[in-house]
């Protein structure tokens, strides 16, 4: 008589015999299929492209190995650190080694430093020279009267541009405020939650009494550990270690197939496949993700098996997580999704951002810090970033006097002021904006090379109605057995919101999938 199979080994035989199609290989895709994956499920990756990583992407100018779209990642709960030592454990995590940022387009084009103690660009003290020196005496009396009226109770104001406004006046909105708002977010202030964007602000603000006294809480809660941090070398290391552990565990990575419908009978889904030109899969991927089709993260050429799947092949699978842009989620899984709730829901920001190599030894020293944002009207630009001032990694990769700079176009309701324009043109105005914000002269010869990536940016997890948007969709995915989507479009952009979220929605399904199945079994 032989011993009856252990519950473990059931589990495990079951997961084993468990089929997963994960539609899209952007950071989404590859997050969601390494969770099915490590805990043993059959899964197959999908993605249409030519290059996993979606955003995150490289492009080579002037010599050097460049990061495009997604350079860094919050670390506020640690979400992305613990993913990246999971999958990658000799990675260095790199910290910025400065985080000074200004504020450029003040009156008579002047420029001054963000105020250390802020929040959002939110004053912790009004009087303080350095909040003075942006907003003047008038905006600093003004703002005073944040500590004189009484405090909102918790909750009661969502939009931070309406709450700033009644608290500290217009001065602070749209000298301090706006200019964060519209080059991190792509959001106008009153469009940004409070709530998500600043967690604990409006509790701080009932106990304090004052907006200025709530930030001050916040600042002193934080400490001093950075806000962002990156990878030495480049976020697409997090890719290729993805990549790399997939491979490990028999994961089937398939990129140039395209999913163009999924089914579902009889508890089964299928997933009908359609191979892609390689030339038009660089091209699409260039739109959707945000590059041009110069930007591809290198695979194996093992895995580029597209080419060999017959137009109209299905897989067939116990489940299937789509985790595309919204356009494809919604033409793959249809009325399960259902139309968006209303026309105020949050819509895709478009952006534009020229990477420009200077010879210039003249932003040594970093004048203006890491990144100078613009007071919204006084600069094509939205903002410049200075990543060799950022990152010791990139600055010793570009050499001396050689610097990186990433510039900006493009805000809410507007498209960028490069939209209209060429490359070449687009470069030439992005190194006079870039000039004009560092004030430091970049004259055309000192342009050593440049990039240009255009971008629809998913609204991050900040901007209002976005969480009631989610939500809705959510529900209505959540009522299928067997299916789950993931993405930007749904999470809200920003690296680690869209890892937490693949991170959670992968674990929902697979539980339902392992546990939830052997138990009716």
């Amino acid at each position: 008589m032989t011993d009856a199979p252990e519950p473990l080994d059931e589990l495990v035989a079951h997961a084993r015999e468990t089929h997963v199609v994960v539609i899209g290989g952007g950071i989404a895709g590859l997050v969601a299929a390494w969770e099915c994956a490590k805990l043993g499920l059959a899964v197959t990756l999908l993605e249409a492209s030519d290059a996993l990583g979606g955003t995150i992407g490289t492009t080579h100018v002037a010599g050097i190995e460049l990061e495009t779209g997604v350079t860094c990642f919050s670390t506020r709960d640690g979400v992305v650190r613990r993913l990246i030592e999971e999958v990658d454990p000799d990675a260095v995590i790199a910290r910025p080694r400065d985080d000074r940022e200004w504020i450029a387009g003040l009156p008579k084009g002047g420029a001054q430093p963000l105020p250390r103690e802020s929040v959002l660009g939110i004053p912790a003290n009004a009087w303080d020279e350095s909040v003075r020196d942006i907003i003047g005496w008038g905006g600093a009396w003004r703002a005073y009267v944040d500590r004189l009226r009484p405090p909102f109770t918790i909750g009661s104001q969502r939009s931070l541009g309406r709450l700033v406004r009644s608290r500290m006046g217009a001065r602070v909105l749209q000298r301090l405020v706006e200019p964060l708002s519209i080059d991190r977010f792509g959001l106008t202030p009153e469009d940004v939650d409070v709530e998500i964007a600043a967690p604990g602000l409006n509790p701080a603000l009932t106990r304090t009494g004052s907006l200025g006294a709530a930030v001050a809480e916040l600042r002193l809660s934080a400490g001093d550990a950075p806000a962002i941090e990156g990878i030495a070398g480049g976020m697409p290391g997090l890719v290729g270690a993805l990549n790399h552990r997939l491979i490990e565990r028999g994961v089937d990575v398939r990129t140039g197939t395209r999913a163009v419908a999924v089914a579902t009978a009889d508890g089964r889904w299928s997933v009908r496949l359609e191979p892609v030109d390689a030339e038009a899969a660089g091209a699409d991927a260039a739109v959707a993700a945000g590059s041009s089709s110069a930007l591809r993260h290198e695979l194996p050429p093992a895995l580029e098996t597209g080419e060999g799947e017959s137009a109209g092949a299905a897989l067939a699978a116990d489940a299937v997580i789509v985790a595309t842009d919204e356009t494809s989620a919604r033409m793959l899984l249809g009325d399960l999704i259902g139309e968006p709730a209303t026309d105020d829901a949050p819509r895709g920001i478009a952006r534009e951002v020229v990477t420009l190599v200077v010879d210039a030894p003249g932003l040594d020293q970093a004048p203006r810090g890491v990144h100078v944002h613009a007071v919204p009207g006084t600069h094509r630009a939205v903002g410049v970033a200075h990543d060799t001032a950022r990152w010791e990694w990139l600055a010793q990769a570009a050499g001396p006097g050689r610097h990186v700079l990433r510039v900006a176009f493009g805000g809410p309701d507007a498209p960028p002021e490069t939209a209209h324009l060429d490359d070449a043109d687009a470069a030439e105005q992005a190194l006079a904006e870039a000039s004009a914000l560092l004030g430091v002269p970049l004259g055309a010869h000192r342009l050593l090379g440049a990039h240009r990536a255009r971008f629809t940016l998913a609204p991050p997890a900040s901007a209002r109605g976005r969480l009631d948007a989610s939500s809705a969709v959510r529900e209505r995915i959540e009522r299928a057995p067997g299916v789950a989507a993931v993405g930007a479009w749904l999470s809200g952009s920003g690296l680690a919101q869209v890892v937490s979220d693949a991170q959670k929605q992968a674990d929902r399904l697979r539980r339902t999938l392992i546990f939830g199945s052997a138990t009716r079994a």
